[in-house]
């Protein structure tokens, strides 16, 4: 541990599981004080039946050699939103990076479905969760950077190109955000604050090791059942991704890029916890030129 970013504040807005879990782990694992937010607590869950809870992350954390603080949060709630970062302006110098990763998305997506008949209610609520979510946790967040003249948002994604994500509300979700940190990024550049998107490949979450049948200690036996998954990657990946990002001097070079996971090990040179350096465009396009 380089401890790069001791004393620095992240808030990790969607710090439940998945790609959220492991970049506060790894912004912790670089000294920073992370307050961990979402919706799910201990016994009472927000998505579905997972098991995830937001202490867990804290603790977690914690572990490997942060300050982490669990708070619940709907983020999509503004007045839940602003007085986290009440209590943050009250309790720490100031918020040097804000990760949006709020998604909840997951049971509102219907696959292989013409939009004219997806279910609109669900298809909102997706935007309400995922797109709004953001806006606002970044309008109450935004000012504890500006005051201070610097400081970091990134927001996640899923791709950075153009390309069309097979649901018409997903993939409005998904490149709207992109469009937010570029947005956000001419606004905040001069005020020394830096944002932009990152995106990871194939996820190897909790809940993608649950759909597979497997542990991350036997991940690989996922690929008989699909060979993408030779290509995946784990939540820390993209978690090493943003630690990297935060602790570089130049970011501001970066400002309104959407960026992939494999981008920044290129420019980075860290690894996934078991040593590989997965690329997703590369594995995808060497397996379909076989």
């Amino acid at each position: 541990m380089s401890n790069s970013l001791k004393g620095q504040v992240a808030v990790v807005a969607g710090a439940t599981r998945g790609a959220g879990r492991g970049i506060a782990r790894e912004l912790g694992a670089q000294g920073a004080t992370v307050y961990c937010t979402g919706r799910s607590i201990a016994g009472h869950p927000a998505s579905g039946n997972r098991p995830e809870t937001i202490e867990e992350t804290a603790e977690l954390v914690a572990r490997d050699g942060g300050v982490g603080i669990a708070v619940q949060v709907d983020h999509t709630v503004p007045e839940q939103v602003e007085a986290l970062f009440e209590r943050i302006r009250g309790e720490q110098d100031g918020l040097d990076i804000l990760v949006n990763d709020v998604w909840g998305g997951d049971e509102l997506t219907s696959w292989q479905t013409p939009f004219w008949e997806l279910d609109l209610a669900k298809g909102l609520l997706m935007q309400q969760r995922a797109v709004h979510s953001h806006i606002i946790t970044s309008r109450y967040g935004a000012p504890l950077m500006v005051g201070r003249r610097s400081g970091l948002i990134i927001e996640i994604t899923d791709g950075y190109k153009p390309d069309y994500r097979g649901n018409l509300f997903y993939d409005l979700a998904k490149s709207s955000v992109i469009r937010l940190a570029l947005a956000m990024a001419e606004e905040l550049r001069d005020y020394g604050v830096t944002a932009l998107a990152v995106t990871p490949g194939f996820l190897r979450s909790e809940a993608m090791l649950d759909n597979f049948g497997v542990t991350e200690e036997n991940w690989r036996d996922g690929v008989a059942r699909d060979r993408h998954f030779a290509g995946s990657e784990t939540p820390h990946y993209i978690g090493r991704a943003v630690a990297a990002l935060a602790a570089d001097p130049d970011i501001a070079k970066l400002a309104g890029q959407p960026l992939a996971s494999w981008h920044l090990m290129e420019r980075y040179g860290f690894t996934d916890i078991d040593g590989r350096q997965p690329h997703w465009e590369n594995f995808t396009a060497e397996l379909y030129r076989r």
